[in-house]
C-alpha cells in the first residue's frame, strides 16, 4: 500500500515550475519577497541579534548567508536564525485555514539550501513553491486541531514543508522521501504557552523546524530510517498532535491539483493573523466619525470560540499586556491603538507604544461575545461595536482580512512593505537591487547572488 508520505514526495519530486499556473509564480516570488524584509528588520533586533549569534556560534560549513550579517553557516544552522528573523515579528504571510504561516520556512529553506547547493533561481523558486504547498496542505488536514491541542501549527508543518524544499534541491529518491518526512515526526515541535506571558518562543518555532527538516533530509539521503506511516499511522504525527478522529489526510492527495499559495494573505500589521480585519473595522470608525477616545464607553466585538485562548483571554491580561511581544496577540490592545493612533505598524507595538494611557484606557473598554456562526479557523472574520457615553452606537464589520484572495494588496503594496523593512538593515540601492532581483528569480543562473545581497 503506497503511504501518504510517497504520495507526498512523489508530488515534490516530480513538480516542475513550467506546471505551476503563473499567477502562484508571481505570489510565490512575492512571499519570498514579503519574507526577506521581515527578516532583514529582525535582524536589527535584540532578538534578531541573539540568534545569528547563536547560529554563527554552531558554524559548520560557510553554505548560507545568515540574514542581516556578514557571516555564513552551514545551512540548517542559517536556517534557525533565518527563519526565526522571518517571523519574529508575526508580520509574515498565513493561510488563514490551516492558521500557519509559511515564507519563514518555505522560501527561507529553499534560498539557504539553494546558496548551499548552487541552485539556480528557477530551482529555488520549484523548492519554495514545494515548500510551502506541502506545509500548508500538512496543516488543511487537520485545520484548528493543533492549536486546541496547545500547539503551534506553523511549527509543526513547518518541518514537513522545509525537508520538502530541501529535499527538492538534494533531489530525494522516492524512498529517502518516505524516510525523510517519517524524521520530521520526530522533528515537529512547538507549542503556544508563549501566550502566558508574551515570551519569545513563537519567534523561534519556524527557525527550529526549518532546522529539523534539513536535518530529516540530510539525514534520509545518507539512509537513516523513518516511519513511512508518519501521517496515518495509530501513533503518527496527526494522532499525536492533533486527536483521534475529525481529520481528513486526503487532503494530501490534493498536492498539484489546488494551490494553496492562491489563498495566502499578506499582512498589513505585525501582529496576530485573526486580529486584522478587528483593526480595520476599527479603523473604519474612527475615520467615518468624529469621536474622541475618552467618549467611548464601551467596545464589544463578535468572536470565534477557537480564537478566544489566543487574543482574547484572560481578558484582564489582554487588556493591559505586560510586554510589547505579548501585545502583538491582544485584540483588546490591536483595536485601542488603531482607534487612538489610527495606525498600527512597527512602533504601534514597541515597548513605549504598549504603555501608552490613552490606549490602555481605551483598551480596558473592549470585551467580546462568542458568535457560533463565524466558520473558524476557515474565515477570519472582523466586527467591532462602540457605544459612545452618549448613548450612540457605531458598527463596523468585515467578513475577511485585506490582502487575501477576496482583498488582495497590489504587488506594489507588497513591494512597498519590503522596502520599509529592509532599509533598516540595507542601504537603499541594495534594497532596490533586491527587489529587481526576486522579480526575474527564475533567471537567475546562480541565487549566490541574491543571498550575497542580503548580507549587511
Amino acid at each position: 500500500m503506497e503511504r501518504y508520505s510517497e504520495k507526498v514526495g512523489a508530488f515534490v519530486r516530480d513538480l516542475r515550475l513550467e506546471a505551476v499556473p503563473p499567477e502562484v509564480i508571481d505570489k510565490a516570488k512575492l512571499v519570498i519577497l514579503d519574507t526577506l524584509g521581515i527578516a532583514l528588520v529582525s535582524s536589527t533586533m535584540e532578538f534578531g541579534r541573539m540568534v545569528l549569534d547563536v547560529a554563527s556560534a554552531l558554524g559548520g560549513a560557510r553554505e548560507s548567508q545568515l540574514i542581516g550579517s556578514r557571516r555564513k553557516a552551514a545551512g540548517a544552522n542559517a536556517v534557525l536564525a533565518n527563519g526565526t528573523l522571518a517571523h519574529g515579528l508575526d508580520y509574515d504571510d498565513t493561510l488563514e485555514e490551516a492558521i500557519v504561516h509559511t515564507g519563514c520556512c518555505g522560501a527561507i529553506t529553499a534560498l539557504a539550501v539553494g546558496e548551499a547547493t548552487r541552485a539556480s533561481g528557477k530551482r529555488v523558486l520549484e523548492a519554495a513553491v514545494a515548500g510551502i504547498e506541502v506545509m500548508c496542505k500538512v496543516g488543511l488536514v487537520a485545520p484548528g486541531k493543533f492549536h486546541a491541542r496547545g500547539f503551534h501549527p506553523t511549527a509543526l508543518c513547518a518541518t514537513f514543508g522545509a525537508a520538502a524544499a530541501a529535499g527538492k534541491l538534494y533531489k530525494l529518491n522516492l524512498s529517502q522521501w518516505a524516510d525523510a518526512f517519517g524524521i520530521c515526526g520526530s522533528q515537529s515541535s512547538g507549542i503556544i504557552e508563549y501566550l502566558a506571558d508574551g515570551t519569545w518562543t513563537k519567534r523561534l518555532h519556524p527557525g527550529w523546524s526549518a532546522h529539523g527538516g534539513i536535518i530529516a533530509v540530510l539525514l534520509a539521503q545518507r539512509g537513516f530510517r523513518g516511519p513511512a506511516s508518519v501521517f496515518e499511522g495509530r501513533h503518527g504525527f496527526y494522532q499525536a498532535f492533533g486527536a483521534d478522529q475529525g481529520y481528513n489526510l486526503e487532503r494530501l492527495k490534493e498536492l498539484g491539483e489546488s494551490w494553496e499559495i492562491r489563498r495566502l494573505t499578506f499582512k498589513s500589521y505585525p501582529c496576530g493573523s485573526i486580529s486584522h480585519p478587528y483593526m480595520d473595522c476599527a479603523l473604519r470608525l474612527r475615520q467615518k466619525y468624529s469621536f474622541r477616545p475618552e467618549e467611548i464607553e464601551e467596545i464589544t466585538c463578535r468572536a470565534a470560540e477557537g480564537a478566544l485562548p489566543r487574543l482574547w483571554e484572560p481578558l484582564k491580561e489582554k487588556q493591559s499586556p505586560s510586554n510589547s511581544y505579548g501585545a502583538k496577540f491582544s485584540l483588546p490592545y490591536s483595536i485601542a491603538v488603531m482607534l487612538v493612533r489610527g495606525k498600527a505598524g512597527l512602533e504601534e507595538f514597541s515597548d513605549r507604544a504598549i504603555r501608552d494611557p490613552e490606549v490602555l484606557s481605551v483598551a480596558a473598554k473592549v470585551g467580546y461575545e462568542v458568535d457560533p456562526t463565524i466558520d473558524y479557523p476557515r474565515h477570519f472574520s472582523g466586527h467591532v461595536r462602540l457605544r459612545l457615553k452618549n448613548g450612540t452606537v457605531l458598527e463596523e464589520s468585515q467578513p475577511h482580512p485585506r490582502g487575501g484572495m477576496e482583498s488582495p494588496l497590489a504587488p506594489e503594496e507588497i513591494e512597498e512593505k519590503f522596502r520599509a523593512n529592509a532599509v533598516f538593515a540595507l542601504p537603499r540601492g541594495r534594497v532596490e537591487k533586491v527587489v529587481s532581483m526576486v522579480r526575474k528569480l527564475e533567471k537567475l543562473r546562480s541565487v549566490e547572488r541574491l543571498a550575497d545581497l542580503l548580507a549587511a
